[in-house]
Formats: structure tokens, sequence, C-alpha cells
């Protein structure tokens, strides 16, 4: 059971160095685009064809990268007004029951964003001159899937405590 575990810790340590990884990349890779796209509209009264609506792709992709990178350690964005209320094993179950709705509702936009790339691929949609649109696209049904996998996982390990990396309430 413990090489299981250790086999899946170093998966999830990859998995957080990639994320890591595609956040940096992208954002610097936008600061340069943007930079560039900049200098030559001013300087050069001129501009990559493709340049801002590579830009927008990239927000689109940085964006769902970091939603996932925040589902990490269950990091998203939660008000807890009725936390300071309830007590211990409420508050236990309540954020199981959230951690499961969530991963509910993430695979619910997953299937509808699979759907709608997989209608882009049908009808041919481009971007960037021949780019075929579903393959920058592709990221919005890919990040759902792995944020619904990961709440679901966070409700599972929840019970088990901060011994799986999760704070109990």
């Amino acid at each position: 059971m413990s090489r299981t575990v250790s086999v899946f810790n170093k998966l999830e340590k990859a998995g957080t160095y990639a994320e890591n990884a595609v956040l940096v990349i992208i954002l610097i890779s936008m600061i340069l685009l943007a930079g560039t796209q900049i200098l030559l509209r001013n300087f050069l009264d001129t501009s990559l064809f493709w340049g801002d609506e590579m830009l927008r792709m990239m927000v689109l992709w940085l964006t769902v990268a970091g939603g996932l990178a925040a589902s990490r350690k269950d990091k998203h964005i939660s008000i807890e007004v009725l936390d300071r209320f309830m007590p211990d094993s409420l508050q236990l179950i309540t954020k199981i029951i959230i951690d499961l709705f969530t991963a509910a509702v993430c695979a619910f936009i997953a299937w509808h964003s699979a759907r709608f790339v997989l209608g882009s691929y049908e009808f041919g949609d481009t971007v960037m001159g021949n780019t075929p649109a579903w393959m920058l696209q592709i990221i919005l049904p890919v990040g759902f899937v792995l944020m619904a996998y990961r709440h679901l996982v966070l409700a599972i390990k929840r019970p088990f405590g901060p011994a799986t990396g999760i704070d109990r309430p």
C-alpha cells in the first residue's frame, strides 16, 4: 500500500511541476508577445497579424491552468461565513458536499466544453490563419476534467485529515 501511495505522491509532484511550468511559460510568452505587439505598433506601424488572437487564446489557457492550480490544494475562491458557527464535524461534512458538488459542476462544464470543441472540429473552425481552433480550445474539457478529478479526490481524502495534505476544518 505504501508503495502505491509513494507512486501517487511522485505523480502528484510531477503534475504540480508541470502545471507550474505551463503557467510560467504562458505568462512569460504573453508578456513577450504583448510587448512585441506594442513595440511593432508604436515604432514600425505594423504588428503580427496573429498576435492579438494568440493573446486571447493564451488568456484562456492561463485562466484554466490557474484554476487548475488553485484547485490543487483547495485554494480556490470560497466564502466561509457559516464555518465560524458550525462544529468541526459538520464543517467536514459540508466541505465534502461542496467538493462533490464542485466536481459535478466541473464534470458538467467539461462535458459541454468537449461538445463545443467537437463542434469546432467538425465545422473546421480556424484561428490565427489556418490553425485548427479545436487544438487551442482543447484546454477547456481537459482542464475541467482535471478539476473535477481533483475535487473528487479532495472529497475522498478530506476525512483522513492533514496527512493527505488537506487541512481538516
